[in-house]
């Protein structure tokens, strides 16, 4: 009887495994999440003039330190949110202002120019969102801190299929054309505005509110890597309330230079029309055409050297 009794107990030890591994075999894989973030640093909190934008000025060593920490709050929140993969883009000046050794080793950090889509790099179809740090307002805005699109020194206007748009709006049409929603924007209160008005209802963090170019009320660092962080974690939670912003094509993409001769020269070139004596236009196939258009027209100069 007890041999009988143990016979029946490996038998249903052995279906039991059998049941599962069945389970384990037909359970659906692990969902993947991939993040992309492109972080600038003229809309990061505090900063408010070039002491803190480059290597020349006597705040910028600090506040690198604090544009990496809002990268790394919004890397953190999305890994707290399921996050699988995360690609960060450092998209500020010469592209090396990231404390890369503060990242976590699965991160993977985009640095240095001249690259293909410039300030969205590295992006594809295998995103699920994009996150937008530190941006800024464009050089059409008579608001916000810093404001530019590209060029503070080099162009006065930017506009996709005749609408004026700002660095983040243009990363945001770049991430559209790979089906990639941008879900979240942290910047001063005119470059969140911009945004939204032409990306739709993305969530976001105001890091400032601008009283003038070179001037602003603003969060202190902590408070904003808060926000982010909470921020961030919920509007990765609830994808499907976000879609690509998509920009129709061919696009047309017009420019205003500060300089007459820069004007005259990128009009020599065969696509390019001369439209004012500041400006010219272009046709592109899609907007990764556009992008290699444009980071040619503002990077390129008899002197490039390596």
């Amino acid at each position: 009887m007890k041999l009988r009794i143990h016979g029946v107990g490996i038998l249903c030890a052995a279906f039991a495994l059998a049941a599962l591994t069945s389970l384990a075999q037909s359970a659906p894989p692990a969902k993947k999440l991939k993040v992309y973030i492109s972080v600038d640093m003229e809309g990061v909190a505090g900063v408010v003039t070039g002491d803190q934008l480059g290597p020349q000025g006597f705040e910028y060593a600090r506040f690198r330190e604090f544009m990496t920490k809002e990268a790394l709050a919004a890397v953190n929140a999305a890994k707290e949110a399921g996050a699988t993969e995360i690609l960060v883009s450092d998209s500020h000046g010469n592209g090396e202002n990231l404390l890369i050794e503060q990242f976590p080793p699965d991160v993977r950090i985009i640095r240095s120019w001249p690259r293909r889509l410039s300030m969205m790099a590295g992006i594809d179809d295998t995103f699920d969102a994009a996150l937008f740090i530190g941006y800024h307002s464009s050089t059409d805005n008579p608001r916000g801190v810093r404001a530019h699109t590209f060029s503070s020194g080099t162009l006065t206007h930017v506009a996709l299929n005749g609408t004026a748009v700002t660095e983040g709006a243009w990363n945001a049409a770049i991430a559209g054309h790979f089906g990639v929603p941008v879900i979240f924007v942290a910047g001063d209160e005119a470059a969140v505005a911009e945004v939204k008005s032409l990306v739709g209802p993305l969530e976001s963090v105001e890091t400032k509110r601008s009283l003038g170019f070179h001037s602003a009320d603003t969060l202190t660092p902590q408070a904003a890597c808060d926000q982010i962080a909470r921020k961030v974690k919920a509007t990765l939670s609830r994808l499907k309330d976000f879609k690509p912003y998509r920009v129709s094509t061919p696009v047309t993409v017009d420019i205003g230079f500060k300089q007459y001769l820069q004007t005259e020269v990128a009009a020599y070139l065969p696509f390019v029309e001369r439209t004012g004596s500041h400006s010219v236009r272009f046709r592109a196939r899609d907007m990764t055409e556009a992008s290699s258009i444009m980071s040619f027209l503002n990077t390129y100069e008899p002197g490039l050297a390596p």
